[in-house]
Parts: C-alpha cells; structure tokens; sequence
C-alpha cells in the first residue's frame, strides 16, 4: 500500500514544479526620455516622409 502512494507522488511533484517553473515573467525597463525621444524621431520621419521630402540622416546621440 506504502508503495502505490509514493508511486502518484513523484508525478504528482513533477507536475507542480512545472507549473511553478512556468510561471516566471521578465520585464525590461527602458529609460523613459530615450524611448521618448526615439518616438519623436521616429514621428518625424514619417511626416517628412509623408510630405514628400526624404528623411534626414540619423544623427549619433551623445552619451
């Protein structure tokens, strides 16, 4: 009898820790000025691009 419970254990255990292993999120930050400012450049673009004119070379940002 002792046997047959430790039998629907180990399933029973595997199961939980997959479950649990499945749970996990990642979440990345950015730095809100930076994704700010690459939003305007890219808003931009799109209307210098939709008014005909070609859009400017993108300038390297200073560190």
């Amino acid at each position: 009898m002792r046997l047959e419970k430790n039998r629907l254990a180990l399933p029973g255990v595997l199961l939980a820790a997959a479950i649990a292993a499945g749970c996990v999120t990642i979440n990345i930050y950015f730095p809100a000025a930076a994704a700010e400012k690459a939003a305007d450049r890219i808003i931009d673009e799109v209307w210098q691009l939709k008014g005909g004119a070609p859009a400017p070379a993108p300038k390297p940002e200073a560190k």
